[in-house]
């Protein structure tokens, strides 16, 4: 099992519709890679490691695929209309890791 995280760092300036991101962008996704993609979760941040500190990540989306090859072979094709919704939820510049879920 892979994940695909998107991180949305936490700027001064930085604006993130969560409504749009929940309710239009992850299922707009969900529809164009279809069972490929097991699951979705969406985190919103609230705070940093110490009180009062903000969080480093304003959102971070997580898609989850068995594989690589699953994620690439689903995603590159709509790469481009995925792409160009982001304006429409944030004007932050979005972070991609691929990771190895380990259990």
């Amino acid at each position: 099992m892979i994940k695909v995280s998107v991180f949305y760092p936490n700027t001064d300036g930085g604006t993130f519709d969560f409504a749009y991101y929940q309710d239009s962008h992850m299922p707009m996704i969900q529809r164009l890679v279809g069972d490929a993609c097991k699951r979705i979760e969406i985190d919103e941040g609230l705070a940093g490691g110490l009180p009062g500190q903000p969080p480093t990540y304003r959102a971070a989306g997580h898609l989850f695929f068995e594989s690589l090859e699953a994620f690439q072979t689903t995603f590159g094709p709509h790469a481009k209309a995925i792409l160009s919704d982001v304006p429409n939820y944030t004007n932050l510049a979005p972070i991609v890791q691929i990771s190895a879920v380990r259990t």
